[in-house]
Parts: C-alpha cells; structure tokens; sequence
C-alpha cells in the first residue's frame, strides 16, 4: 500500500509548468486524502479515512451575480481506498465518486474558495455500519479553497458526508461524518490552438 501511494505522491509533485489558473476548457487533476469521525444523525463512534484521485473539467467562463460569480466544474474520483473503523471492526473498501459538482468562487488571487455536491459508491469487506450492508452510497457537501502555486496546487475543505445502504438491506441506519481533506493537483489550461 505505501509503495502505491508513495508512486502516486512523486507523480504529482513531478507535475510542473506555469502559474495554475482555473479557466474555462480546463482540467484538474487531483491526489486527495481525508478523515474525520461520525457525527449526529447517523451510528456514532465511527471514524473514517479515504484516499483518492480526481479528474475534472472546468466547464464555464465565470458567470453569477457580485460574489457568487464563479466556475462550474463537473469532476470524477476514483477512491482506491477506503478504511471505515468501527467499534466491532474495521472495513476496508474502494469506491467510485462519479458525480461531483463544484462551484469554484471567481477570484483574481491565488486563492479560489469552492462549493461542492457530490455523490458515489463505496464497497467494503464488512457491513458498513455492522449489521447493514457492504456496498453503500455517499452523498456529501463540502467547503473548500484552492491555493494556486507555480507547480502545484493545494486544496483543504470541510467535508459532510452520509454513508448508507439506501435501504438495500432490512436495516439502514447510516453514518454520517465531518471530514477534513487535503488535496494536490494540478490544473491544466485548455490547449492553446483552441478558441477563447
């Protein structure tokens, strides 16, 4: 597991070319990880951490009024793993984010403060939570911010996500978790010989 992770952290400190700007007809490309532990609502004493790639495409120009002008990007994760440590034990899974919706806040600085939805699949090797099922969907909100350098960029947010099986087994009870979730990546600009 670390040689992989560690292949994955080279690959994208590699990565290298002008000051990153997100612009329309862009792409992102993103190595993220995160954790946190369960809050109200859902099971408690239930602590999680996940670890991923990202890839997204910036599809508008900057539209909206005053301070919500912004970008839309429409991004895809894949989550090669997924630790889920409950009190009986701890599941380990992998999952597929293909909805992730993003608001990036249109700034002229080197910080770019986001909103996002998202929504996936995790499949684990226990029932998340005991009892349930193991293959389960998330749901998630988060608040974030770029910060834009000349290679790399770093993004930190504040994830709310919900686990459940969506009634797939008799039993549903759900975690519901607040997680924090770094990000490095690069942000590519459309290709020159396109049009403006």
């Amino acid at each position: 597991m670390k040689p992989v992770f560690l292949t994955l952290l080279l690959l994208c400190a590699s990565l290298s070319c002008a000051q990153t700007r997100l612009e329309d007809g862009g792409h992102e490309i993103q190595l993220w990880t995160g954790g946190g532990h369960s809050a109200s609502g859902g099971v408690s004493n239930t602590g999680v951490w996940n670890a991923g790639v990202r890839y997204g495409w910036i599809l508008s120009r900057p539209h909206g009024p005053g301070f919500l002008e912004g970008r839309f990007e429409y991004a895809v994760d894949a989550v090669p793993l997924f630790l889920v440590f409950q009190p009986s034990n701890t599941a380990v899974g992998a999952g597929i984010n293909p909805l992730n919706l993003r608001w990036n806040f249109a700034t002229r600085g080197n910080v770019v403060p986001y909103f996002e939805l998202s929504g996936g699949t995790l499949f684990t090797n226990h029932e998340v939570p005991p009892g349930t099922s193991s293959v389960n969907f998330t749901s998630g909100v988060a608040l974030g911010a770029h910060f834009l350098r000349d290679r790399c960029n770093w993004s930190l947010e504040l994830r709310y996500m919900h686990i459940s099986n969506a009634g797939l087994g008799s039993l549903n009870p759900g975690i519901n978790t607040i997680q924090v979730r770094l990000g490095l990546g690069k942000i590519y600009s459309r290709s020159r010989g396109s049009k403006p």
